[in-house]
């Protein structure tokens, strides 16, 4: 069986950000299964990550919030100062309520925990990518209780 052909018209284009190979290649994997989805760079710290979304000018970027050089939510910051046009999903192990605050006052439209299932991350950045803003259900729960 060939895999989905990808209408570049309709590709979702992705860049993303993850200090782990592990997490990196599985991340990735996940999302070239989709046919509509199109992962254009993988970088492994906050300073590559920010000159491939400046230069390859991705839909999406995704990253971790804890990476050498710059964290993934200075890497948004400065993404937002600068109007880079891509829109910022977190994915990451830490579920609290503040780091969430924290995204969301970086600029990030997304905020997603790493044991996420493989399609909710995929369904995640299609909405994203329509403008729409997705936080891990339980954490948003939280984040409003707390506050």
């Amino acid at each position: 069986m060939n895999p989905p052909v990808k209408d570049s018209r309709k590709t979702i284009r992705v860049v993303i950000a993850e200090d782990q190979g592990m997490v990196l290649g599985a991340l990735a994997a996940l999302l070239e299964i989709e046919g509509d989805i199109a992962v254009i760079g993988k970088t492994r710290n906050g300073k590559e990550a920010l000159n491939a979304v400046l230069a390859q000018k991705p839909d999406i970027f995704i990253t971790d919030i804890e990476m050498p050089e710059m964290t993934g939510l200075e890497v948004a910051a400065e993404l937002r100062r600068r109007r880079a046009g891509a829109r910022v999903i977190i994915v990451t192990t830490f579920a609290r309520a503040g780091y969430l605050r924290r995204a969301l006052e970086a600029g990030a439209s997304g905020y997603l925990l790493k044991d996420t299932r493989a399609e909710e991350l995929a369904d995640a950045v299609r909405r994203v990518h329509r403008g729409l803003r997705v936080v891990d259900p339980e954490l948003a729960a939280e984040a409003w209780v707390g506050g």
